[in-house]
């Protein structure tokens, strides 16, 4: 097969969904390694040409896997896929976390490893992910394909993924705390909840697709939208005053570090970014 998914959770049914999607792979080639029956069961009413199996055996021979377990499960996915007689030609991880130097011990040389960073946006087709750029061309440009199903694909260094995962990874979270706290301000201003949500809803919406679509810079959306002494420069003025801007650069800054706690050191030796 052309990819065989280990890990049949959130993010490998994702995954599974941007591929049948985006029909860059025929289904047939697609497989799904998944332990738990009642997962299986789910998997096969939304996909059912999906092929499903609980053991890795699956991903025998296949053009490469996707390792989409949870981080401390990671390596020992890693390790069985190595353990196949005939293994996958390469593996790529998803698990938050784990260093390419886990999952190359796990591997015992037996295929390369490649390592990304999507974020929950990956449900609905629009993650920005990260890619560490380490190994062969031919297995990243083979990872880039298959994680487009997920959204974009960024290149960076893997000492730079926990700056990923502080930004990318974990920036869906303080968007969602700058929503509840605008509807917040909405429903203060007078307006009903319900609507205020909408509203959000819709203004998230529509910023997100100026950034993208104008290729605007964010300060030269901001200055369009902040006219001389109006209604947007004095909200601006409280923001500013209360340190938001310095706050949520110190955030991705603790969220980095924390990652870096977790994943353990970064690998620098020679050939290695």
């Amino acid at each position: 097969m052309e990819v065989v998914v280990v890990g049949g959770g959130r993010m490998g049914e994702a995954l599974v969904g941007g591929l049948l999607a985006t029909a860059s792979i025929p289904p047939e080639e697609i497989g799904v390694v998944e332990v738990s029956a009642a997962r299986r069961d789910a998997l096969a009413a939304r996909f059912p040409d999906l092929q499903l199996s609980p053991v890795v055996e699956l991903a025998a021979a296949a053009s490469g896997a996707v390792v989409a377990v949870k981080p401390p499960d990671a390596s020992g996915a890693v390790g069985s896929l190595a353990s196949l007689e005939r293994p996958p030609a390469r593996v790529l991880s998803i698990a938050a976390g784990v260093r390419l130097a886990a999952l190359e011990a796990a591997s015992r040389g037996t295929f390369p490893v490649l390592r990304a960073m999507p974020n929950l946006a990956a449900v609905v087709g629009a993650s920005a992910t990260g890619l560490a750029a380490s190994g062969r061309e031919e297995d990243l440009s083979w990872a880039e394909g298959v994680l487009a199903a997920l959204g974009t694909v960024t290149r960076v260094p893997e000492k730079l993924l926990d700056a990923v995962t502080a930004l990318a990874g974990s920036g869906p979270a303080y968007l969602f705390l700058v929503a509840e706290a605008m509807v917040e301000g909405g429903v203060l201003a007078g307006l009903p909840r319900e609507a205020a949500s909408q509203l959000v809803r819709q203004t998230f919406l529509g910023s997100a697709r100026l950034l993208v679509e104008t290729g605007e810079s964010p300060e030269g959306l901001r200055g369009a939208v902040t006219s001389p002494a109006g209604t947007t420069a004095a909200g601006l003025r409280v923001l500013e005053g209360r340190a938001v801007r310095a706050a949520f650069v110190d955030a991705i800054d603790a969220a980095a570090a924390r990652a870096g706690e977790l994943g353990g050191p970064v690998s620098h030796e020679p050939g290695r970014s």
